[in-house]
């Protein structure tokens, strides 16, 4: 091994060239090479769409919207749980060059109201309602302090029908225009990520951070046409538009949509129906699936490979997905919103070992590193440090928070994760911990300050510190340590109470502890893993702690 290769240092060398189109011209040149294969499914509703037709009605979505008075740049937010709508308006909004924003169909009244402001959205396209969700009830409560919203399209109603309606009578000389105009490095997309200080930030992307990010999945999936994939994971979430979508897309594979949300016996049945090849889920996902009671009942022989990504993946899951699921070739995916989001991945060729304890190797056209987190050196292999990764997937920036993006970006443009992991001589990296306090509750990244921001509001608390504590299920569960004012009688019911319809249900603490005071440092920092040890040893959590994951 050479000096440069003794150190924690990465370089994604590839035969492979990035794309550089936009996703509208992409889509463009599938849906002509492969115009009669089905290019979506929507299981819940027996739609199809061959890629022609995708081609096509996606047309009609771009017309629809600029006929609205939707501009290159405008910001066009989509509230819903997964549906054919989601996947037309993604593709649709990316032609004619309108930013799509992702909002999580979790999200409270509280949360919907800062991301429509942050991001300026002029036309939300939402589901009615979602689970105990009233969509329309959430958005008329912060529509009038949204300035910029004007228009509110509810799928499944009148309103979308006359969007496609009308781009379907439009010509296509505005749309051709708009898409002259376009250029593969204009900002897309927003995605929200948890934020560290009470509010989340607008992670912003370009067709050329997720176009090529699919593409290179895909490749890492062995994706041809003859690939249906079944995407019971959010499209909100890049796992989901990106992993699922444009993987699909830029190889020519079927969109399969087993459900609106998660169902483990919906997404058997949709494999088993649809004769899916591949399938994605966070490893609490596939834990339910092996779970069921008639699991053995599925034909899931279709299978061939798979992601498993958004949170560490338990050793023994990842077993019974390849000998009971036949999903010989599953990778493992790494990776963050703010980088496309893969940074790393196993190949179909790696043996369990590396599968089970890895996050895989550098993607094509990416740098990856790990420095010392103080002085920023490049550690040696085997050492751990923080990951630092670099290249055309690394997020224009944070929308409208120029301090933020510097933060996160230095000058070099390596987007720091936050997070230690350790490399190995042959490359492959480890992913041990976080620097930062992030909880990643089944695939959902939660940033305990703002849960604590929230929690502050409440009359009878006067502090509170919130930490991740391990669960057996989704990998890690809230606790919060709450200190009360004098003369308080709360109650953990009642904490529980306050948080539930105004924040998300993954972020409403499962555990609430009443302590009157906090471990400390001499210079008055508290001491989190100090919480999370006697959180840990009360709870009875050392099971759930001691599992082996990836």
């Amino acid at each position: 091994m050479s000096a440069t290769q003794d150190l924690s240092y990465s370089h994604g060398a590839s035969a492979d060239p990035l794309l550089g189109e936009t996703i509208g011209d992409s889509l463009r040149r599938i849906a002509a090479a492969h115009a009669v294969r089905q290019a979506l499914v929507d299981v819940p509703t027996g739609r199809r769409w061959t890629y022609a037709q995708l081609d096509a009605e996606t047309d009609d979505v771009a017309r629809g919207l600029l006929a609205a008075g939707v501009a290159r740049g405008d910001r066009v937010g989509i509230w819903a749980p997964n549906c054919a709508e989601w996947v037309l308006l993604q593709y649709g909004s990316a032609k004619m060059g309108a930013i799509l924003v992702n909002i999580n169909p979790a999200y409270r009244s509280h949360e919907l109201g800062y991301v429509l402001k942050q991001a300026g959205i002029s036309v939300l396209v939402s589901a009615e309602n979602f689970k105990t969700s009233d969509y329309r009830a959430m958005i008329e409560e912060v529509r009038g302090e949204a300035a910029e919203l004007r228009q509110v399209i509810y799928i499944g109603t009148g309103e979308w029908d006359a969007l496609v309606a009308s781009g379907r009578a439009a010509d296509g000389v505005a749309l051709a225009e708009a898409g002259a105009t376009l250029a593969f490095d204009d900002p897309i997309n927003i995605q929200y990520t948890s934020g560290t200080t009470g509010f989340p930030k607008g992670a912003t992307l370009s067709h050329h951070n997720i176009l090529n990010n699919g593409l290179f999945i895909g490749d890492g999936c062995r994706y041809t046409p003859a690939d249906r994939v079944c995407i019971p994971v959010p499209f909100y979430h890049c796992f989901g538009m990106v992993l699922g979508n444009l993987a699909c897309t830029t190889h020519g594979s079927c969109i399969v949509i087993p459900a609106p949300g998660f169902d483990p016996a919906l997404t058997l049945a949709a494999v088993q129906a649809e004769k899916c090849t591949s399938l994605y889920g966070v490893p609490t996902m596939f834990i339910a699936e092996l779970a069921l009671p008639d699991f053995a009942g599925y034909d899931l022989s279709s299978l061939r490979t798979g992601i498993m990504a958004g949170s560490p993946c338990p050793v023994e899951v990842m077993k019974r997905v390849v000998s009971e699921m036949h999903m010989e070739e599953v990778t493992i995916c790494y990776g963050m919103t703010e980088t496309s989001p893969v940074s790393t991945q196993t190949t179909a060729d790696d043996d369990m070992e590396r599968r089970v304890s890895t996050v895989g190797l550098v993607h094509p056209h990416v740098e990856i590193k790990v420095v010392d987190p103080e002085t920023g050196i490049v550690v040696p292999r085997g050492t751990h440090g923080e990951l630092c990764t670099r290249g055309y997937s690394v997020m224009l920036g944070y929308w409208n928070e120029p301090q933020k993006t510097a933060e996160a970006i230095d000058s070099a443009r390596w987007m720091h994760t936050g997070d230690l992991a350790v490399m190995d001589e042959a490359g492959y990296l480890n992913i041990v911990g976080r620097i930062k306090d992030m909880v990643i509750r089944g695939g959902e990244n939660i940033y305990p300050r703002e849960i604590e921001e929230f929690l502050y509001r409440h009359p009878d608390i006067e502090d509170v510190q919130v930490i991740g504590v391990p669960d057996a299920k989704y990998g890690e569960e809230l606790c919060a340590w709450i200190r009360v004012r004098t003369g308080s009688d709360l109650t953990e019911e009642q904490v529980k109470a306050y948080c539930t319809g105004k924040i998300a249900h993954y972020k409403v603490p499962r555990y609430v502890r009443f302590t009157a005071e906090f471990p400390m440092t001499v210079t008055g920092k508290v001491q989190k893993f100090k919480m999370r040890e006697t959180s840990v040893a009360e709870l009875g959590l050392h099971g759930a702690s001691e599992i082996k994951t990836a």
